[in-house]
């Protein structure tokens, strides 16, 4: 834009008239965009020159291997500094699956004539005055315990329960506990995270997620996509019930009205300056998602699909206002023949935020089931008993059992968790607070990573379930990943091409300059070519 004799940028997050108003007041000079251009130009030179020199090389040195195998005439071999790197990731996964031996376990439980069950743990106690189970040191010398709460062995388990059921010994409780347990509602979204909710939820591609969400802001019901933060900025934070008077006008949704009108009952506090939800330090550039209580008349002229993602995005942001769920967590340790059982239970006695998704039957099963609801799935019961057993009171066995488990492989990569993965340098880390505890060490941008999987099956390496979302290689992805791990394996290390992501960001935030950049990268493609030529 220019302004007088000087070009200025504007540079808004949504296309509210008083965004645009305010980004026009806060125009800065192009050159205090330079560093931020500079990192741009260097990601495309970097893009390109990885892509054509080694998707040249490999595929004249291996192409008419990987066309053979692969039952082709000829192919060509696509080499992509991150979507190599995400082929890898899906390869390696499916390899974690195939080769994974599956292991039977049996946990010992307990219970007692007044309704209550309980699980053992071995605990390492060197204070036992009764000489260790036999079945149990047997288990323990031949690595045959299984994660210190069963046994890999049925007999074992067996045994062991003879072993204090013959001991006569009576069942003390020696602990009971009651804490209290807050959980805050999770940070606001930014694409990767909607893009994996959107794809367990209404099982749609990331690039369609982003596609919906594009033309949500387009039509001034939602701030800037393409965004990795997941929080406010400051001066956002303090005109914040500008937003929220706006979703006050928001008739069409039962859901965010009521919302608004709990929030006004409760008086809660629309003040979040200094709350986790907002922070300058972890805004790059765009800040979070939010509805931006604008736009409204739009939202019947969109699809229900359209609809159902804002309404996604308005129940993250109101439930920042709301207060935190409260649990009671409940605990009780029994000594058997000096053996560990414990019963545990957690039960919601506030649903606080979770008042916005109770009719939400994923997260109600995944966070809260109202009333009680046991780490260990046991009954509501169970709890009630829990709370009524004090410390030192001796309860009456009815029976020993074993409960028979196996253990799973991880789980194929779906197109959201394959994001969210992107996003933390390959770890798919579904905890918040770790999540956010590694930030800046991802693979790709919010902008390019959808675009990178759509292109994965675009060229046939990998192929995605149109109805499920999961992610599996092709023939071809699993050959030319194998010509990759024999002639540069590092293209396959998440934290390399995570490393480089993270060059380009100080180049961005002016901490290195772009030569310096540059000359690292000429030399690493030099040195690379030079190695595979060798082989």
């Amino acid at each position: 834009m220019l302004l007088g004799k000087n070009k200025k940028r504007v540079w808004i997050d949504s296309q509210t008239e008083e965004e645009i108003i305010r980004g026009i007041k806060e125009a800065k000079d192009l050159s205090y965009y330079d560093a931020l251009a500079d990192s741009a130009y260097l990601r495309a030179k970097e893009d390109y020159l990885i892509g054509i020199n080694f998707s040249r090389l490999l595929t004249l040195s291996y192409g008419k291997k990987v066309a053979e195998l692969n039952g082709e005439e000829k192919t060509s071999i696509s080499i992509g500094r991150v979507m190599t790197c995400v082929l890898g990731m899906i390869v390696d996964r499916e390899n974690e699956i195939k080769n994974f031996v599956k292991t039977k376990f049996y946990k010992v439980q307990v219970k007692f004539n007044e309704g209550l069950n309980a699980e053992w743990k071995y605990i390492d106690n060197n204070e036992r005055k009764l000489p260790i189970c036999p079945a149990l040191q047997k288990a323990i010398d031949t690595n045959n315990l299984y994660n210190d709460n069963g046994f890999k062995i049925e007999d074992d388990a067996k045994s062991f329960i003879n072993y204090i059921h013959d001991s006569n010994s009576e069942a003390v409780v020696l602990e009971s506990s009651k804490k209290t347990q807050k959980e805050n509602a999770p940070l606001l979204y930014n694409l990767a995270e909607i893009q994996n909710d959107c794809s367990k939820k209404f099982k749609i591609s990331p690039d369609k997620t982003l596609e919906v969400i594009q033309e949500l802001y387009e039509k001034k019901l939602v701030t800037y996509p393409r965004t990795d933060a997941r929080v406010l900025s400051t001066a956002v934070a303090k005109e914040i019930t500008k937003n929220l008077n706006g979703l006050a006008r928001f008739k069409e949704s039962e859901e965010v009205i009521n919302a608004i009108n709990i929030m006004k009952e409760k008086k809660y506090s629309t003040n979040i300056v200094k709350s986790k939800y907002v922070n300058d330090s972890k805004i790059t550039d765009h800040y979070a998602i939010i509805p931006t209580g604008q736009g409204l008349e739009n939202y019947s002229k969109v699809s229900e699909l359209h609809q159902k993602v804002y309404i996604l995005i308005c129940k993250r942001f109101l439930s920042i206002f709301f207060p935190p769920a409260e649990y009671t967590k409940l605990a009780l340790t029994i000594e058997i023949a000096e053996e560990k059982f414990f019963a545990n239970s957690k039960i919601c006695t506030d649903l606080g935020y979770l008042v916005l998704y109770k009719d939400d039957k994923k997260k109600q099963d995944k966070d809260a089931e109202i009333g009680a609801e046991s780490e260990e799935e046991e009954s509501p019961s169970n709890a009630d008993l829990i709370k009524r057993i004090k410390k030192g009171q001796k309860l009456n066995i009815d029976n020993f059992e074993t409960k028979e488990g196996e253990t799973t492989p991880p789980s194929r990569y779906s197109s959201g968790s394959i994001i969210l993965a992107m996003e933390n340098a390959g770890k798919l880390i579904e905890d918040e607070r770790l999540r956010e505890q590694i930030k800046g060490s991802g693979i790709g941008t919010s902008a390019t990573r959808a675009e990178i999987i759509k292109k994965l099956n675009r060229i046939g390496y990998i192929d995605i379930n149109n109805k499920t979302q999961i992610l599996t290689p092709t023939n071809k992805g699993d050959l030319v990943y194998k010509v990759v791990r024999y002639t540069m394996q590092d293209m396959l290390n998440p934290e390399l091409t995570a490393s480089w992501e993270k060059g380009l960001e100080m180049v961005a935030t002016k901490e290195i300059k772009p030569e310096e950049f540059m000359e690292k990268l000429e030399k690493y493609v030099r040195d690379k070519v030079s190695k595979v030529k060798r082989i």
